[in-house]
């Protein structure tokens, strides 16, 4: 029988203190995802701030997290250390263009150039390196359809990414064509192109909202309650439904205490990521309190 050698054990050791590591790490992951999928942004940094051994996918949600916190440059710096690790993956890009882009938005004159070039830069990376990438697509299109020209916007680059998305989705790509019809005033063509996108895809609740959307700022207000009615029938008590329909009613200057009360009953909801943060209901109420 062959006995191992000091060495021996000590490699071993040192192997299953590694795998535990890995098993611990993959755990506190776990666990710091359920809490961001609840937004519960804080305490999932919490978790994650104290993996001793940070990867890719801890910077990542480390990045998220700081997202949703409203520190945008604490986010930059977590997806920037996500992508050395991992140079390859197309959702850290499309994060850190988030992130680069928020930071755009609230910095200064002098600043914001640089950083919305960032912001442009990484959705096309995101986009490069997975070309299927919806939300990659969705947002170098949102890009170039509303930066200027000095930092890469342009109406001809958004149509070619339109072109792109629907290729992925066609209904998203009728969503793209509207925006680009509003953008130059062709609201008879947006229109169309976004009762298209309804009526491919009929239980996309977030088409049905666009819609209400484009009629409400058109003045059609009986047209826009038909379309966030069918949204409603579709996804009842739906966190995103009920904040679009109140700041549908604020931006119409309309049923404001029904505003009102939709906003109190979303900031009591289970909301995801997916939904509009808590601090944009609480502007919203802020403006309809008291009215």
């Amino acid at each position: 029988m062959m006995f191992m050698g000091g060495h021996g054990v000590k490699r071993l050791i040192s192997m299953f203190g590694f795998a535990c590591l890995a098993w611990a790490a993959g755990g506190d992951l776990e666990r710091a995802n359920k809490l961001y999928n609840i937004t519960e942004f804080q305490q999932s940094l919490e978790v994650l701030q104290a993996v001793p051994n940070k990867d890719a996918a801890v910077y990542e949600l480390m990045g998220r997290n700081y997202y949703g916190l409203g520190d945008f440059r604490k986010a930059t710096e977590a997806l920037d250390h996500s992508a050395v690790l991992a140079p390859g993956n197309s959702t850290v890009y499309l994060w850190l263009g988030r992130a680069y882009g928020r930071r755009a938005e609230t910095s200064s004159i002098i600043t914001a150039p640089g950083l919305a070039n960032k912001a442009r830069q990484f959705f096309e990376k995101a986009a490069q390196l997975n070309p299927a990438n919806l939300d990659a697509q969705s947002d170098l299109f949102e890009y170039y359809l509303e930066a200027p020209g000095f930092v890469g916007g342009g109406f001809d680059k958004a149509a070619a990414t339109a072109a792109r998305i629907a290729r992925i989705s066609p209904s998203d790509g009728y969503w793209a064509q509207a925006r680009l019809a509003e953008k130059r005033k062709e609201f008879g063509s947006a229109e169309a192109h976004l009762r298209r996108a309804v009526e491919i895809a009929p239980q996309q609740v977030g088409r049905l909202i666009d819609l209400a959307r484009l009629l409400t700022k058109r003045g059609r207000y009986q047209e826009a309650d038909l379309s966030l009615a069918k949204a409603e029938q579709i996804a009842p008590n739906s966190p995103g439904v009920m904040f679009a329909k109140a700041d549908l009613y604020i931006k119409g200057n309309r049923n404001l205490g029904v505003a009102r009360e939709l906003l109190k009953r979303y900031l009591n909801s289970a909301l995801t990521p997916e939904d509009p943060p808590r601090a944009d209901a609480e502007k919203l109420l802020k403006q309809v309190q008291g009215s």
